[in-house]
């Protein structure tokens, strides 16, 4: 009986029935846009993030640099000796190799992270900044010091070479001309490769690390300075007279590297005359629900460091991409939400409406001797039937919506904060520094709709039919036979 009779009264109220489904879809079609939307955006920050942390990384431990002290500037000075017996020119090179990122840390701390609550991994990486003069001159001694720090804005939790400026060469009693040229270098354990700075490429031509090779005398260098270097695998790289194999070429999964040649931890340390240290710990935490609860263990049981965690680095994203993640999370939200909350009330009084020109009807069937929780049933059920045909209806333009912005794809940007490139001017030789990391990046956004974004669709659904039910119900319940006499004219 009661399936005859809401099947009946559904037919006969077909237009008032679609009117309150479609408001019901509208609502429900926009929390699967926004939620589709805000889970691209999501999606697209982590790619920007995981080209500066590392596949895998949950947070980073560093120390800030300290001020230098003294009248020192802190920048790196170059000494070059030409030839005073001859007019020829002298062609010489010089390497100035410097810790870059912060503040050295104690190998140690990485054993210590690694034991502290909800770690589940930690390895540590020295990440430096070589800055490469070569120059030529005539006569007379020559020396050439660069103006303003070296190590420029701190880098990223990836350890993004910093800018530094070049000042002119000093000289005396003859000329010189020079180029100068700045790189990032990345101590990398080999150990255990899957933190850290070359976690987040994959190795497109040659091979990574091996385990043995933890003083080897080898590299790994990013496509982008293997290309500009002209650099393929088996060429030699040569960093303050030492030789490195290149073994491999890395290309990142998502960005632009922030880091040009990778090498063995212990060979960075000594490099950067930095033995038994490293600038970052990369942090990967047994439970990603736990990070926070993590951070604030390594902050209190190891005091000095910092801890960047990749909601902290989501903050220093800019451009196109953070004012749209802003506009989806929060007016997105609120949007939705109104939109909501109009449709049920607009269910729930078009329901009631509809309950008030059945006056006649119920009041004849509780003469008949229907119950009121019998006709409250029968008015609900009329409005979970709406409700779930407003849900399928809103899923369906909710797909679309979703469909339409992933097969457009528009580009958002994203700008990294801090991740400046190296090198400022060269002297008068006319050479250029290098950016090693790209500041800007493009990102093509997608809208995946998840089984959870569905479900939250079905659930709003149900609620819509049950509130609009409720109101008619009671409404319906309230009548009384005498109120069906009344209303025949």
């Amino acid at each position: 009986m009661f399936g005859i009779y809401l099947k009946r009264e559904l037919g006969r109220r077909k237009k008032a029935a679609l009117v309150i489904a479609l408001g019901l879809a509208l609502g429900i079609a926009l929390v699967i846009t926004v939620n589709s939307v805000s889970a691209g955006m999501t999606q697209a920050q982590d790619k920007v993030l995981q080209s500066l942390y590392g596949l895998g990384t949950d947070m980073t431990v560093t120390k800030a640099r300290t001020a230098p002290t003294g009248n020192s500037s802190g920048g790196p000075r170059f000494e070059f000796d030409a030839s005073a017996d001859d007019d020829d020119d002298a062609e010489q090179s010089s390497d100035r190799v410097m810790t870059q990122g912060g503040q050295a840390l104690k190998a140690a701390l990485v054993t210590q992270v690694a034991g502290q609550k909800g770690v589940a991994a930690a390895v540590g990486a020295l990440t430096l900044n070589v800055t490469k003069v070569d120059g030529s001159f005539t006569q007379g001694k020559a020396q050439s010091s660069t103006g303003g720090s070296g190590n420029g804005g701190q880098g990223g939790p990836g350890g993004g070479n910093g800018g530094g400026s070049t000042a002119a060469p000093q000289v005396q009693g003859g000329g010189a001309s020079f180029d100068v040229n700045s790189y990032s270098v990345a101590g990398v354990d080999v150990t255990d490769q899957d933190l850290g700075p070359l976690a987040g490429s994959k190795i497109t031509s040659g091979v990574t690390f091996t385990s043995a090779q933890t003083n080897a005398k080898v590299a790994v260098v990013s496509k982008a300075y293997a290309k500009e270097n002209a650099y393929k695998v088996g060429s030699t790289l040569t960093i303050s007279s030492t030789k490195y194999k290149i073994i491999g070429i890395a290309t990142p999964d998502s960005s632009d590297s922030t880091t040009d040649v990778y090498l063995p931890l212990k060979q960075a340390q000594t490099l950067g005359d930095a033995a038994d240290q490293v600038t970052t710990i990369y942090v990967k935490a047994t439970d990603s629900q736990q990070i926070d609860t993590v951070k604030a263990a390594i902050q209190k049981n190891i005091s000095g460091t910092t801890v960047t965690t990749s909601a902290d680095l989501a903050e220093t994203v800019s451009g196109s991409l953070s004012t749209a993640s802003n506009l989806a999370t929060s007016v997105g939200k609120w949007l939705s939400i109104a939109v909501l909350v109009a449709a049920f009330l607009v269910a729930a009084l078009l329901t009631s409406s509809a309950v008030s020109r059945r006056v006649r009807e119920f009041g004849t069937l509780k003469a008949l001797g229907w119950p009121s929780r019998r006709v409250t049933r029968q008015v609900v059920g009329e409005s979970m039937v709406n409700g779930l045909l407003g849900g399928a209806l809103g899923i369906g333009l909710g797909l679309a919506a979703a469909y339409t912005v992933t097969a457009i794809s528009p580009k958002l940007t994203a700008e990294l904060g801090g991740t400046g490139g190296g090198g400022g001017m060269g002297g008068p030789g006319g050479g250029t520094g290098r950016q090693s990391a790209s500041n800007t990046m493009e990102i093509a956004l997608s809208a995946p709709v998840s089984l959870t974004t569905i479900a939250l669709a079905v659930g709003l659904a149900v609620a819509g039919g049950l509130i609009a039910g409720a109101m008619g119900g009671w409404r319906a319940s309230r009548m009384r036979p005498a109120d069906a006499l009344r209303s025949v004219s």
